[in-house]
């Protein structure tokens, strides 16, 4: 126990819920255990060594990260299994590569054939510290057109591979794609699009094969898709990461509820605005973020829903309805008014995010609480930047 209570926090500061991480973490190992697929979580939301413990009792599959700051925290705390799942810059490889001249079997990925030419020029030009093994690489394949990877029109991808699997300082892997599509789609659309992303998994394994280029790893992700997904055949991995913590933009599309988002940011209330309908905290778009993924859609929680700074339960439909850099504006969702004798300066309140990860973003620690206990039960630090 660390003697202090939500309601004691300097303000702004993170809040973790451990009894919804858990829950939330234990689902999604279910739901891997019933496809029957090794879940590889990711862990660029959390950042947290004692999550990534969490993860691996319940079976985690190794790690993805995004960054080889990321990398290189999780390495010295023990996990050594790390997919740096971000298209590889060329002037990272010293880092990469004292990486896994220290033990740390990392995985890195690229998404062209200029991008595998460039890490194998990268790879070549660094110093030779007498590596045994070559850095793994994974190609991206685009499947939708959402983000990044390469097309399966024409060769490309076989020369791609090809050209990590030939230059003796990296080697060829496997393939992976992202269904970061199924963000925003119904359950039944998210399935549609899993299976998509399976058989062109699949038809570019088969490419692959035929050329001689063995694909160890077939690797696919995005937390929607593998929840809804009503099946996952071939697939070496399934990436998910958002899930552990959840959001306001994952529960209004259905893959959470409002109850199982595990991360806030309290905030103390330190104005009244009796005239304009609204009350002020004192967590604005830093400390929030500015990210608006939910605005346009049924669901929109302005910057994020108010909850109770003791329970972590809603409040009174209550909205962050604009932010400056230091400041929240707290109006009702509808316009109704504002029970403000409720809400006096000084009262700790918790604030939903939109998007955990870019609200997590802004600290270097979690207060940890179970449930609806205000008491803190331990502080957890994060490793930020890059």
């Amino acid at each position: 126990m660390t003697g202090l209570r939500v309601d004691s926090l300097e303000t702004p500061a993170l809040v973790l819920d451990r009894a919804r991480l858990v829950r939330n973490v234990g689902r999604m190992a279910a739901r891997a255990r019933e496809l029957g697929v090794p879940l590889r979580p990711h862990l660029k939301t959390p950042k947290c060594v004692e999550v990534a413990e969490l993860l691996a009792d319940a079976g985690a599959a190794g790690f993805c990260v995004s960054t080889l700051r990321e990398a290189g925290y999780f390495h010295q705390a023990g996990f050594d299994d790390l997919f740096y799942c971000v298209p590889f810059a060329p002037g990272k490889a010293e880092r990469a590569a004292a990486l896994a001249d220290d033990g740390c079997r990392l995985t890195l990925m690229t998404d062209s054939l200029e991008g595998a030419e460039a890490a194998v020029a990268a790879f070549g030009n660094r110093s030779d510290r007498g590596r045994a093994v070559p850095l793994r690489f994974v190609v991206e394949i685009d499947v939708d057109a959402y983000r990044s990877g390469i097309s399966l029109g024409g060769d490309a991808l076989e020369r791609a591979a090809r050209t990590l699997d030939g230059s003796g300082r990296t080697g060829f892997a496997g393939i992976m794609s992202y269904a970061g599509a199924s963000y925003g789609r119904t359950p039944g659309e998210a399935a549609a699009l899993a299976a998509e992303h399976v058989t062109a998994l699949d038809n570019a394994k088969q490419r692959l094969d035929s050329a001689g280029l063995a694909c160890e790893i077939v690797s696919f992700g995005s937390t929607p898709a593998v929840l809804h997904a009503d099946a996952l055949p071939g697939i070496t991995e399934a990436r998910c990461g958002i899930y552990a913590f959840q959001d306001l933009f994952q529960a209004g599309i259905g893959a959470a509820g409002i109850d199982d988002i595990a991360v806030s940011v309290a905030a103390s209330v330190i104005a009244r605005q009796p005239e304009h309908n609204r009350f002020v905290i004192d967590a604005g778009g830093l400390a929030l973020s500015k990210d608006r993924s939910t605005a346009g859609k049924p669901f929109d929680a302005g910057y994020g829903l108010l909850a109770d700074g003791a329970t972590g339960r809603l409040l009174d439909d209550l909205i962050v309805s604009a932010v400056s850099q230091e400041l929240g504006l707290v109006t009702t969702r509808d316009g109704s008014p504002v029970d403000l004798a409720a809400y006096p300066v000084g009262r700790i309140v918790r604030v939903l995010p939109n998007h955990a990860d870019m609200t997590a973003a802004a600290y270097d620690r979690y207060h940890v609480v179970e449930g609806g206990n205000p008491e803190v039960v331990a502080v957890w630090s994060r490793s930020n930047y890059w």
